[in-house]
Order: C-alpha cells, then structure tokens, then sequence
C-alpha cells in the first residue's frame, strides 16, 4: 500500500479539480492501458481534467476498451502532447518506474518537466523522480495496484463499470488468465469485487484471446515451428525475423503471448523469444520462468533489461543470429 502520508496529501492534490496526465510505458500491454484507461474513468467522475497519452500506439486487441479513441499518442503528435503536459498539474506514470521505458523522445522530455508526478508500479528497482510511489513487486498487476490505491483514497464508489473493466484487463493479461504465481487470493478477490461491479468478464476474455486475425494464427504456427530446445538447460527459445514477421501480414500485439508457448514443454523452466524489428535496429526479447529462475536479473545482466522474476524483457543492437548465439552461450554458461 501506499504510505499513509503520502495518500493523505494526495487525497489533498485531489480534493479540488486538477489537469491530469497519465502515462503507460512504451509499446503499452493490457496491464499499461488497463490502469491508465481505469484511472482516467475514475478521475474524471471527480471533475478532473484527465487525459491518457501513450507514448505510442497500443495494439488493435486493446482498442476495445472503454475510451481508448481518446487517448493521445505522443509519437503521432508530439506538439499537443507536449503542451498538454506542460499543462498538468499532476503527471501519473503507471505500470513503469523509470522515465526512459516510455522510449527516448518522450523520456527526455519527460526529465525536462518541472512537475509533480505519481508513480503507481509493480516492477523492482524503481528510479526516484516521482513524488509520491506506490511501489510494490509482490502485486499481480499495476491494475491491482489501482484497485488498492482508489480503496486507500475511500473512493471504491467511484469504480463504476468501466473503471472495472479496465482494471480487469489487467488483472486477467499480467497473471496470465490467474495462472501466474504472482496471482494471491487478494487478486481473486479484486477480481471477485469487480465482477460485482457489472463487467461482463467472459466478454472482456474474448475480446483479449478470441479475436485473432487468420495471420496471426499462422505466424504463432511459425513461431512454434522456429522453436529450440535446449534440455540439459531446460530452456527453449523462439526466434521471428523481420521477413517472417512481414511474409505474415504482422501487426502491433500479434506476437502478444508467444512466448509463453515456450513454458508449456514438460521440463523446461526458462524461456525466451527474439522478434527482429528492422524499422527501430533492434532485436526485441521477451523472458519467462517457472519457479526460482530470475528472468528480471537475467534480463538485467546479459540484455539491457528488467522486469519481473517470472517476467521480463531486454533489446540486442547487434544481429539476431549473433544475439541468439550469445544467448545460448550465457544459457550454456550460467545454467549448468
């Protein structure tokens, strides 16, 4: 939870309209969009003057979600979002705790503000720039973290349907449909205490899991015919190229889950996929584990990343079959 002194002067900041930002981090998930799209919903019934700015666009299968078309996206505009920050009174940054995860141009200008910001975030070792932090690694999702941090604020009245909605998304993306071990009882009653709020949860699975396009189904077919096993080391890996990404029509959050694939093979605990991405010159990586195995410091030590023990993702600059290569070497090396 967050502290008691620094909820009380929030409550404070609060208690008379505000301009509000609120900020995902880059390349935003269904944890990202779902507290910062649930926070707005619960702002602006207070007659705050909030608005969501995404540091990009955010993938197709999320664009459901209650007020996602007023959402700003910085990268398609800088000069509005820019003068709409220079404008806020509060800035809250949500599911990320470092300035430079919402990419470099909106990081930087991010640091150059004179502003009071809020950070709400679920990820280890968060940067200092905020003034008030709710940081917590042990919760399931940063929207779990919205659901405790309005209870603190003795405002659950306001969590009307889409705030529900919203928050559920999260829940339901970070744990991995409550399969993950971050997901506590506390989660099941979050989640419990939302369906009460009227959200239609079998719809919102659906429209998460069950709205796939015709390619995306194929590329996940090559993505799972790419896949490596390394045994002795109980690890596996996927690899996708740029011509196979675009040979299959991808587009932003297709590749949303792949890597988990990699977990559900008897005997492997570490998993990793490597997607190639021409237009930034980077290798994207995401991690995954079972038990005790941290991806966080993995990420961390080998690929210029961070995230959670379970979770985590890093980049490679150099070629994908030179990043893949180092990988099995580390893999090689640190698993033995």
């Amino acid at each position: 939870m967050m502290n008691e002194k620094e909820i009380e002067a929030l409550q404070l900041e609060l208690a008379s309209p505000k301009k509000i930002a609120i900020i995902p981090h880059r390349n935003p998930d269904g944890d990202a969009m779902g507290s910062t799209l649930g926070l707005y919903h619960f702002l602006i019934q207070q007659n705050h003057n909030a608005l969501v700015i995404s540091p990009n666009e955010f993938p197709d299968f999320l664009a459901w979600l209650p007020a996602s078309e007023k959402v700003l996206i910085y990268e398609k505009d800088a000069e509005t979002c820019q003068k709409k920050l220079q404008e806020a009174d509060l800035i809250f940054t949500l599911d990320f705790n470092a300035l430079h995860r919402t990419g470099e141009l909106m990081g930087n200008y991010l640091n150059s503000l004179d502003k009071t910001f809020v950070m709400i975030d679920h990820h280890q070792l968060p940067d200092s720039y905020a003034k008030y932090i709710y940081s917590d690694t042990s919760m399931s999702s940063t929207c779990e973290m919205i659901y405790h941090f309005i209870h603190q604020l003795n405002k659950t009245e306001f969590i009307t349907k889409e705030v529900a909605t919203c928050i559920y998304t999260g829940l339901v993306t970070d744990t991995g449909s409550f399969r993950f071990s971050s997901t506590t009882n506390t989660t099941h009653k979050v989640a419990a205490s939302l369906i009460e709020k009227g959200i239609n949860n079998a719809e919102i699975h659906n429209n998460l899991f069950d709205t796939s396009s015709y390619s995306r189904l194929q590329l996940l077919g090559k993505a799972l015919q790419n896949m490596k096993l390394m045994p002795e080391y109980k690890t596996s890996y996927i690899t996708l190229s740029q011509a196979e990404l675009d040979s299959y029509n991808h587009q932003k959050g297709d590749t949303e889950g792949f890597v988990n694939y990699g977990l559900s093979i008897d005997g492997i605990n570490f998993t990793a996929i490597f997607i190639e991405n021409k237009e930034e010159g980077i290798i994207k990586i995401s991690f995954r584990s079972q038990g005790d195995f941290d991806v966080n410091q993995f990420a961390r030590n080998y690929f210029n990343g961070g995230g959670h023990i379970n979770a985590a993702g890093g980049k490679s600059t150099i070629s994908l079959e030179e990043t893949v290569t180092k990988f099995i070497e580390i893999v090689k090396e640190t698993r033995k």
